[in-house]
């Protein structure tokens, strides 16, 4: 019986686009390009989730790989990245619903350092039965272990939580922990249907 509903934060509350943040710092398809597999899809990016780099750092370490031309724009898309973390529509309503319909609501995501920064502007730490961000652990999803040692953390049952996120991997990883879990794409009546027949 499912009691508590474990959520990743990007692209499932937070509508993370890159496409967004170039778009506005970057002037043409060739310095998007360099910028999308340097910075957005570079190593440093699973560094920063997984805690071994601080976002601060991030420019200086990537920019050895971009031509000098492309540095303010980099540095402005590695500094202001978070602008993109908008709250995706019907997001708020449904974290709302799940408390009010009385489950233990909590956030597991792979995320940097900056996610204390632009988070709680989407709804405070405290409304959260627990947050828990990969950064803080030096681990990442989908391994095992990360689903485990959340479960650890907060005294929970596997059998007793669904988690919800956007990437198969990621479901995967939660199942092979013993969560229940949905993957989301977009639709928190779906979601919420989910949960409701697996309670």
């Amino acid at each position: 019986m499912i009691k508590n509903v474990v959520l990743d934060m990007g692209n499932v509350l937070l509508d993370f686009r890159p496409e967004f943040v170039m778009d506005e710092f970057c002037s043409s398809e060739e310095e998007k390009d360099v910028i999308r597999r340097e910075l957005f899809n570079g190593p440093e990016w699973a560094l920063g989730d997984k805690g071994e780099i601080k976002d601060k750092d991030r420019y200086d370490l990537v920019k050895k790989r971009v031509p000098e031309k492309y540095h303010r724009a980099l540095k402005n898309c590695a500094d202001k990245w978070d602008i993109c973390m908008t709250p995706i529509e019907g997001a708020r309503e449904f974290c709302e619903q799940v408390k009010e319909s009385g489950y233990g609501i909590y956030v597991l995501s792979n995320a940097s350092d900056l996610f204390y920064t632009y988070f709680p502007k989407f709804l405070p730490l405290d409304f959260f039965n627990g947050v828990f961000v990969s950064a803080d652990y030096l681990m990442l999803k989908p391994d095992v272990e990360i689903y485990k040692t959340f479960l650890s953390k907060y005294g929970l049952n596997g059998d007793e939580c669904l988690f919800i996120d956007d990437r198969e991997d990621n479901v995967a990883g939660a199942k092979a922990a013993g969560l229940n879990a949905f993957r989301f794409e977009g639709d928190y009546k779906a979601a919420f249907e989910f949960l409701k027949k697996n309670s």
